[in-house]
């Protein structure tokens, strides 16, 4: 008897945690390069730099859930054809 694997849910505090800390996480990146003493080509720069690194990372997260979601349908797929064929052998049947 198998039991089927429960998708773990995020709770709504985890999720809005996580969209508070990328906020402030984003907007004291931008603060700190606004107040740099810096060239505006500077800032600009490091500017792009942190929206890449921010846009990199979402797709990095995306990939590897993918992969990781690719991983467990396959073993799963697997393992329900061979719990299919374990069910349809019969040891006692003549070849």
């Amino acid at each position: 008897m198998s039991t089927p694997n429960a998708a773990p849910k995020a709770t709504s505090a985890y999720v809005a945690q996580a969209a508070i800390a990328f906020g402030i996480s984003l907007f004291g990146a931008g603060v700190g390069i606004f107040y740099l003493p810096l060239d505006v080509w500077q800032r600009g720069f490091l500017g792009m730099t942190v929206l890449f690194l921010v846009t990199s990372t979402f797709t990095l997260a995306k990939v590897v859930r993918d992969q990781h979601e690719a991983s467990n349908t396959t073993s799963r797929i697997d393992a329900a054809r061979m719990e299919k064929l374990m069910a349809e052998h019969d040891p006692f049947k003549n070849p």
